[in-house]
């Protein structure tokens, strides 16, 4: 009876021998050690599907229930290590990993737009356009002719419009562009008394924002009229302040219904930084392609109006 306890007590110090040995041969990390490449973080193996079951690893907004693969970036919490790439942001602007992006541009008082620090080009325009919404097909030519350069924009719209189409609201928000604030019926705010001022801007604000779910950041005054004083209620609602220092005058006779004029104008004022004022306007649409193109040529980019700085209003000055 002894011996055969000692040979069963044997052979299992034999397998247990093996079974260390064959761990060690195979160079798999021990599935008790922390750190990159362990087993309990998942990633080890090559990839982990996360449990949609238990809600875990399910990305933002993911409604068609495939969800990716773990990549070896991530640690234990099943979050990656690396950043998002870049121009992979929601269309608010924001990164879907690390919220709202960071701002790399500044209007200067001549309201052309500089980088803040040495890292971000020089050479970048600014594509607006005013007086919107007016016709959904003229707004999606405007729209077909942004995506096909990859470029966004900031549409100043006026309030008295955007109330009868609230869905191009919707439409210019969904395919990635900014909207700006315009005033509600498009006069000189400059000739209003404060409290007709604050409710031009303050009834665009609420109108976009109960459309979309965010409120305008920029203000362009009708006709660039307004200086300090509707600067100052301006800010107050936590919009920046801004006209042009490119005048494309669409608006103007001269160009009507010919857009080599916008084009030409245009071009004859191109700056590093310039703020481009456009309308949307069936001459322009038809302009809006080539035009871009030839920015392109001259060794322009387009600024993202995710990435202008905002300032913060200062609430010892009444800001809100």
């Amino acid at each position: 009876m002894m011996r055969k306890t000692a040979l069963a007590l044997a052979a299992a110090m034999l397998l247990l021998t093996s079974c260390g040995r064959g761990a060690a041969d195979t160079g798999l990390p021990d599935a008790r050690t922390d750190g990159a490449g362990s087993l309990e973080s998942g990633a080890a193996g090559g990839t982990t599907a996360p449990d949609p079951e238990a809600g875990e690893g399910e990305p933002s907004g993911n409604e068609s229930g495939d969800y990716p693969e773990a990549e070896s970036g991530q640690d234990e919490s099943g979050e990656s290590g690396d950043p998002a790439a870049p121009g992979e942001r929601d269309a608010d602007g924001s990164d879907s990993a690390t919220g709202p992006a960071a701002p790399l541009y500044r209007m200067n008082g001549a309201y052309r737009f500089v980088p803040i620090d040495d890292e971000a080009p020089k050479n970048v325009v600014l594509l607006t356009f005013d007086d919107g919404p007016k016709d959904r097909e003229v707004l999606e030519r405007m729209l077909d002719a942004l995506d096909s350069h990859n470029a966004k924009a900031v549409f100043f719209v006026s309030g008295y419009r955007a109330v009868k189409q609230p869905e191009l609201l919707e439409l210019i928000h969904e395919r990635g562009h900014t909207i700006g604030n315009h005033s509600w019926d498009h006069i000189d705010l400059k000739a209003l008394e404060e409290a007709a001022v604050r409710d031009q801007i303050g009834r665009v604000q609420r109108l976009v924002e109960e459309t979309i779910g965010t409120a305008p950041k920029l203000f362009r005054p009708p006709y660039g009229s307004g200086g300090a004083y509707v600067k100052g209620i301006a800010e107050e609602f936590g919009l920046l302040f801004t006209t042009w220092s490119n005048g494309s005058l669409d608006w103007d006779s001269s160009a009507k219904n010919k857009p080599d004029v916008v084009i030409g104008n245009v071009l004859d004022q191109l700056h590093p930084g310039a703020n481009i004022l456009m309308h949307e306007l069936p001459w322009t649409a038809d302009a809006l392609d080539e035009l871009l193109g030839k920015i392109e040529e001259e060794g322009y980019g387009f600024l993202d109006p995710a990435l202008i700085e905002i300032p913060v209003p200062d609430a010892a000055d009444g800001g809100a």
